[in-house]
């Protein structure tokens, strides 16, 4: 069962709604412009809609529009708006918008403030600690406004406006108002006749109704210009063929509004909202909400969890088969902090960390009861991954090597349950308090914090956490080597050290071992997937670096896995062998086809007057485009089951993170297939075993949304296995929503 709570985003479709858009296709399905009986029937039941529509709004005058949803309302309203101030003789100085405004609202007003050639000056009205608007701050900038845009509700908070309150800083004013009502309908008593509210939008789909339809009320006497003309429907004041079947389906919720018994009351979604808060408090013991609940609708929950990404926790929920959001859905997929949430003052943890749970009025009791339980297994996963800083975990302990990423900065964490020990490679500012969290929840010893060479982009880290630790102080060498040992000992790993002068004079390469045998190489900047490291800063020494390369080769052959102190286009790992194939340079040094110094004059030359990112591009020669790279290694949900018919010795790999996989399904592919669970962060623990496969066996990777299994399917083939795939879309695509589909995608 899917628990969707982000119903501020979108909402399913009311039965009675998609009954009442199925009976406008097929029976009144006439143009209501039509004076045919036909016709006549569609324009009785779009007059009844109107009718039921002014009723629920409290808007007995004004116009009253159908048009696609709330952007279109809103550039028809500050189109009008504005072109009514470009004839005034006397024109206003600014045009006013809420700090915490849906884009759509900002992005109109400056399109058509440019087009019509106005120019006047875009203020954002600000808002205070709790999201509402500086009535003080408006009432002085009102008498020179000419159009101030404020909503009812915030779509991220569920802050409710204080129209009273705005109405009378307006008193006076010569402003056209504005008031997007999106996140109202159903929801607030919006009196709109009884304002003096201009204009305001609405859109179907964020309650009950289907995606497409909307209104626009235009109070009586407010200018208006038509956004779309042509055949005059609506009064010729928005021309086009009314789409019928979205103005039946919104009638019918606009039915369900008026008859008192299909939507639930505030005080019963208050008490919801209540229960929802409690059972994320006990999860997340360490969370704040960033509104104050009794300023906002009963139906939504904004919050943030100290020290957890929004993120992670996007993907523990989803793990657990419920939707919510980062933020606005229309800015959730640019991982941004939250423009609302930065407007109201917030730290910058809570801005980047905050998290939208909302509900529509359609939610029962049972649900409730089913979201609250979920989410106290989402804090149960979160502690078992030692991943709550704010609550003490029961974690299974750790074992081998998980790698963090910061910017392209790699970090990797070698951990050995049996001796309770740890080394970090690589320690970066950013992942310090996690990193300390992390080891202090599993309770490892730190045998050593290393650095792989002294850093030009960032300090060491490495006192700053044992600091934090509060760790005995050792006897280390300046990369936190400790003094006088040959090898730092992990249970059955080993690891020894090799002087890699070259990127910096102090490069080093610390190389695993597990039971004699080489397992791989943490290499820094030496060797990056794709591109060498730069040897042209002060700290370097080039006439080292093809020596080093050399040597590199020697100790650990063509094959063994090199991971890198830099990762920019998640590569993860890579071979002497990929890379000579990849890059001449180091293919003709290797190959003893160059010495040293030419080597070491090609290098300058490549590296003279050129930034990182460019460095890399030109070192890493003809690269492989990303999109189709990751296009020709996706497998369709049915191409997965054809597999696996075809091939039984498919791998089946999960690649999300553990706190993840104890709470989602893999996809069911019957008892054959040999299935795996391999985090992404743990990838280079099996990315040697997947490559000793015979080179005809299919690995199959997935995730949540299929980015990360993309990234890990990348990875594989780079490496030399052609047969790595990822389930494209992810489990989000995978078919188990009904029994019928289970069954057609069974084996």
């Amino acid at each position: 069962m899917e628990i969707y709570l982000d119903a501020n985003a979108t909402t399913p479709v009311l039965p009675q709604a998609r009954e009442a858009a199925l009976a406008a296709m097929a029976e009144d399905f006439g143009n209501p412009s039509s004076i045919h009986s036909t016709g006549l029937k569609a324009r009785a039941l779009m007059d009844g809609v109107r009718a039921r529509a002014r009723r629920v709004l409290g808007a007995s005058t004004g116009q009253l529009l159908f048009l696609s949803g709330a952007t279109e309302g809103i550039q028809t309203a500050v189109l009008s708006a504005l072109s009514a101030l470009r004839e005034r003789p006397q024109r206003p100085e600014l045009l006013l918008y809420g700090a915490t405004e849906h884009k759509a609202v900002p992005e109109a007003i400056k399109h058509w403030n440019a087009l019509l050639g106005l120019n006047l000056q875009l203020l954002a009205i600000p808002v205070g600690r709790d999201g509402r608007h500086d009535l003080d701050w408006l009432r002085r900038h009102a008498p020179r406004a000419g159009l101030v845009c404020t909503m009812a509700a915030n779509n991220e908070t569920g802050v409710i406006s204080d129209l009273d309150g705005i109405e009378a800083a307006l008193a006076g004013s010569p402003a056209l108002w504005m008031v997007d009502g999106v996140q109202a309908l159903g929801k607030l008593p919006l009196r709109l006749a009884e304002r003096r509210i201009d204009y305001a939008p609405f859109s179907g789909h964020k309650l009950y109704a289907p995606k497409g339809i909307g209104m626009l009320y235009v109070r009586a006497g407010a200018p208006f210009t038509p956004l779309l003309a042509g055949g005059g429907q609506e009064g010729a004041l928005r021309s086009g063929t009314e789409n019928m079947s979205g103005i039946a389906a919104l009638g019918a919720v606009l039915a369900a509004l008026e008859d008192g018994n299909t939507f639930r009351d505030a005080a019963t979604l208050a008490a919801w909202r209540d229960r929802l808060a409690a059972a994320l408090q006990q999860a997340f013991p360490g969370l704040v909400f960033n509104a104050p609940a009794e300023l906002c609708l009963p139906t939504t929950l904004n919050f943030a969890v100290p020290g957890v990404s929004s993120k992670l926790l996007l993907d523990l929920f989803d793990a657990a088969e419920m939707r919510v959001s980062g933020g606005s859905a229309c800015s959730a997929s640019k991982a941004q902090p939250s423009y609302v949430l930065e407007a109201m003052g917030l730290p910058a943890w809570q801005t980047a960390s905050a998290l939208r749970l909302s509900f529509g009025p359609l939610m029962d009791a049972g649900f409730v009861d089913e979201a609250c339980a979920r989410i106290r297994v989402c804090g149960e996963s979160l502690r078992a991954s030692c991943l709550d800083p704010n609550a003490p975990g029961h974690a299974l302990p750790a074992e081998g090597l998980s790698r963090l990423v910061v910017d392209g900065a790699c970090c990797y964490v070698l951990a050995d349950a049996a001796s309770r020990r740890a080394v970090v490679i690589d320690p970066l500012p950013e992942l310090t308090e996690r990193l300390a969290q992390w080891l202090r929840c599993q309770d490892y010893a730190l045998a050593a914090v290393l650095d792989t060479h002294s850093h030009g982009d960032h300090a060491s880290s490495a006192a700053e956490l044992l600091a934090t630790l509060q760790a005995p102080h050792a006897d280390v060498e300046a990369l936190g080597w400790p003094r006088a040992a040959e090898t730092i000992e992990l249970g059955r790993l080993k690891l020894t050290r090799l002087a890699l002068p070259g990127h910096t004079q102090d490069s080093t390469a610390y190389l695993l071992h597990e039971a004699e045998q080489l397992r791989l190489a943490f290499v820094g900047d030496t060797v990056m997937p794709g591109a060498l490291g730069r040897s042209d800063f002060e700290q370097s020494a080039p006439q080292d670096f093809a020596r080093s390369l050399r040597r590199l080769e020697q100790a650990v052959g063509p094959h063994a896995l090199l991971l890198p102190g830099h990762d920019y286009d998640d590569r993860f790992a890579t071979t002497l062998a990929v890379e000579c194939a990849a890059q001449p340079l180091l293919g003709d040094l290797l190959g003893g086809r160059i010495d040293d110094a030419a080597f070491a004059a090609a290098k300058a030359e490549l590296e003279q007057g050129l930034a990182l990112t460019e460095y890399q591009t030109i070192a890493c020669g003809a690269r492989v485009d990303a999109n189709g790279s990751r296009a020709c290694s996706e497998l369709s949900p049915a191409g997965l089951v054809q597999m696996a018919r075809e091939q039984p010795q498919l791998v089946l790999v999960d690649v999300r993170e553990p706190y993840e996989q104890r709470l989602g399904q893999a996809p069911e592919l019957g008892t054959t297939v040999q299935r795996e669970a391999v985090a992404l962060s743990g990838l280079p623990n099996a990315l040697t075993r997947w490559l000793a496969l015979p080179a005809e066996t299919p690995v199959v990777f997935f995730c949540r949304s299929g980015n990360r299994s993309a990234q890990a399917a990348q990875a594989l083939r780079r490496l030399g296995h052609p047969q790595a795939w990822s389930l494209g879309g992810g489990l989000a695509l995978w078919p188990r929503a009904t029994a019928a589909a289970d069954a057609a995608f069974a084996i």
